[in-house]
């Protein structure tokens, strides 16, 4: 395992120390494993670590749980003798051996690691820059590329201006990070769509699936939304939620989406991902009563429109926001910082073993910029189309497959699929030599 950071585990998701970031997802659905539901829940129980309201949990709860889970790895072989080893530095890039069956990972100190299978379990990349033109205000000590970079709310004065850019998660933990420390400065923020993320019900409801009735090799993204919309009216006259219409469907988002021809993919990407994001990844009760608050109280104040430009003026920054048919106008803030999420273009990633990959053919981004091209277990496809015996993904980058990729019911599922395959391929190399 090769993994930079000082403790393996939690990631950047789960690192910070700040309570007031909640799971995005109840706390039922979050055990590491899928054939343990329920084990998430026994350690919360175990370990006495806090009282979730409306099962919701803090990030950093779930990081030490993600972390204790790797230390005993790391520290005990598993019961087929498997034994891990963490280095703790960076890849600085994987080289394919001739053959294509082996390859070398060379780490920052010059340490090379000779594997016969390699898994890039890489997250998320920091959001690309708002604006393509006139970049300067990229180098301004007031603007936050990166929402999760440490101290970033810290280095803000609690009366200075605040301009957020984008209203989905990240801009609500950014608001909820605000509020925490105490800051009194005005806050706008801004969005194109002017939606912020529905609340999930205090109340968890379940709906029947529909999957096979209804959805099944639909291959028109209109077909399956007049599906959706006649469950979601069923659903209110039985007096349940349209949120537990969605869930429903939760297992067999991977199926709807690889049905459907990538016209039709890009069709939904253009016309309904946004609402599709804001049904879907939700946000936890008391996050969303706490942003209309400080909406309520004039501490936030939301403006519809796109990011033009973003020009340095001194210690400030002008960002120039435009809506649809009406003139542009320009705001002025001390700090910006983009919350628009993560950079799914790998075609623009710059990460050494990504350039690297690609610039050699053995990564290739797919036609819709949302990842990268892997066959049905996660091998990366070369720039032949070929399956690689050696290179393997899970996580954001399997997106152009499976587009829901990010959360841990998805993100467990890929990782048990993957070690079974793994662990087929490695015994039957076992019995071949």
């Amino acid at each position: 395992m090769v993994e930079p950071r000082p403790v393996p585990g939690p990631g950047l998701a789960y690192t910070a120390h700040r309570p007031e970031y909640l799971l995005n997802v109840r706390c039922e659905h979050l055990s590491a494993f899928p054939e343990q539901p329920e084990h998430f829940v026994n350690w919360l129980r175990v370990t006495q670590t806090e009282s979730c309201h409306f099962s919701f949990c803090s990030r950093q709860s779930y990081g030490r749980y993600l972390q204790q889970l790797i230390s005993q790895v790391l520290e005990w072989p598993s019961s087929n003798g498997i034994r891990c080893q963490w280095h703790n530095q960076a890849a600085k890039s994987i080289r394919v051996l001739p053959g294509g069956r082996s390859a070398v990972v060379a780490l920052s100190t010059g340490t090379e690691i000779h594997s016969d299978y390699v898994v890039m379990a890489l997250g998320n990349f920091p959001p690309p820059p708002p604006t393509r033109h006139d970049l300067r205000y990229l180098r301004h000590p007031t603007y936050h590329g990166n929402p999760w970079t440490p101290g970033t709310l810290r280095s803000i004065g609690l009366d200075e201006t605040v301009l957020l850019i984008g209203t989905g998660l990240t801009a609500i933990d950014v608001l909820l990070g605000l509020r925490a420390d105490g800051h009194r400065g005005q806050i706008t923020v801004v969005s194109g769509h002017g939606r912020w993320p529905a609340a999930h019900p205090e109340q968890e409801a379940t709906y029947p699936s529909f999957y096979e009735a209804e959805l099944a090799g639909r291959t028109r993204v209109a077909e399956v939304l007049r599906a959706i919309r006649r469950h979601v009216q069923l659903a209110q006259q039985q007096g349940i939620s349209w949120q537990a219409v969605i869930d429903s469907l939760r297992p067999d988002l991977g199926r709807i989406w690889a049905a459907w021809p990538q016209p039709e993919q890009a069709r939904f990407l253009r016309h309904v991902a946004g609402i599709w994001s804001v049904v879907r990844h939700r946000s936890p009760p008391q996050n969303a009563a706490a942003v209309q608050e400080m909406l309520d109280f004039g501490l936030v104040r939301l403006e519809q429109g796109r990011v033009q430009a973003i020009e340095p003026d001194a210690d400030d920054l002008v960002v120039t926001v435009r809506k649809a048919q009406q003139p542009a106008r320009q705001l002025v803030a001390r700090h910006v910082i983009t919350c628009t999420g993560p950079l799914l273009d790998y075609s623009r990633v710059e990460d050494a073993v990504v350039a690297g990959l690609r610039n050699e053919g053995h990564l290739v981004p797919d036609g819709l910029r949302l990842g990268i091209q892997t066959d049905e277990h996660g091998a990366l496809l070369t720039a032949q189309g070929q399956a690689s015996a050696v290179l393997f993904t899970l996580g954001p980058s399997r997106r152009p497959a499976n587009f829901e990729s990010t959360a841990v019911p998805e993100l467990r599922k890929q990782a048990v699929a993957l070690a079974q395959e793994l662990g087929r391929r490695l015994l039957d190399d076992a019995q071949t030599r």
